[in-house]
């Protein structure tokens, strides 16, 4: 564990280091619904702990509580008790406006739908989080411009969403994750409305910002294959409640020996 965690800090300089070791840890967390006289327990008691710059899938059949898990670490949704922890901050505890901050400066989301607001331009969509924390209007257009060469989508920057392919809108979405150098990277279901080929590109771009940006990446999916090629640990799900936790040493490797090289690079 502590080499592991000297690895990631090596290889993500944007994080602090007092929080190298664990970027988000969940305690007893549950998320229960009402419907009429039945409790929904949506999520039932699950205890996490996810170090700085792991990339880590989350695994389970529709309703196992996979995409529940992760609105609880995204802030979009309150726990019903327990405690989810990011970077030593407990959400349950935060107010209205402090989530939102949270939400704005910490996390960037990919959803399966790209989300993208058709009116306006590839640029326009991706510099709305920077509007929203009030970044000057000429610091927004250099940051959305970067964001999306990082994305090879320069040339679309004044294409609207209708004008592009799937796999574009996509890494644009990821472009506008991206915008504020969030501490996570949080993806549901990335590459379901893509085909093969073009989710492969989508998923090559996220291990990217995981190893070179030291980004923490929580993926939900039910697709095991995607997990065991991309993500460092497998987390099972069945119910609400945590079914398995399991290294995936190949990945592992891999990110250990990118770090390894990035280190020498930078030395």
């Amino acid at each position: 564990m502590d080499n592991a965690a000297g690895v990631t800090h090596n290889i993500a300089e944007t994080i602090d280091s007092a929080t190298a070791l664990t970027a988000i840890r969940t305690e007893q967390l549950c998320r229960h619904y009402r419907m009429g006289d039945a409790v929904i327990r949506a999520v039932d008691g699950v205890d996490l702990a996810i170090r700085a710059g792991e990339f880590v899938a989350l695994l389970g059949s529709s309703g196992s509580g996979k995409s529940s898990v992760l609105n609880l670490i995204a802030g979009l949704d309150r726990p019903t008790s327990g405690s989810v922890v990011v970077h030593d901050r407990d959400l349950a505890k935060l107010s209205r406006d402090e989530l939102a901050g949270y939400r704005l400066h910490t996390v960037g989301m990919v959803f399966q739908s790209f989300n993208l607001i058709p009116s306006m331009t590839l640029a326009e969509n991706v510099e709305l989080p920077m509007r929203f924390a009030e970044i000057e209007r000429g610091r927004r257009d250099n940051l959305a411009r970067e964001a999306l060469m990082r994305v090879g989508l320069q040339a679309r920057m004044n294409h609207r969403p209708s004008e592009l392919s799937g796999g574009e809108q996509q890494r644009a979405a990821l472009a506008r994750a991206l915008i504020n150098r969030p501490k996570l990277l949080l993806a549901d279901e990335p590459t379901g409305n893509l085909d093969s080929r073009t989710g492969t590109e989508i998923m090559n771009m996220v291990r990217e910002f995981n190893q070179q940006l030291g980004m923490t990446v929580v993926m939900v999916t039910h697709e095991r294959a995607l997990a065991e090629r991309y993500a460092q640990r497998l987390i099972f799900l069945a119910d609400g409640k945590l079914a398995g936790d399991e290294p995936n040493p190949a990945v592992a490797a891999r990110s250990e020996e990118h770090a390894v090289k990035t280190e020498a690079r930078l030395s």
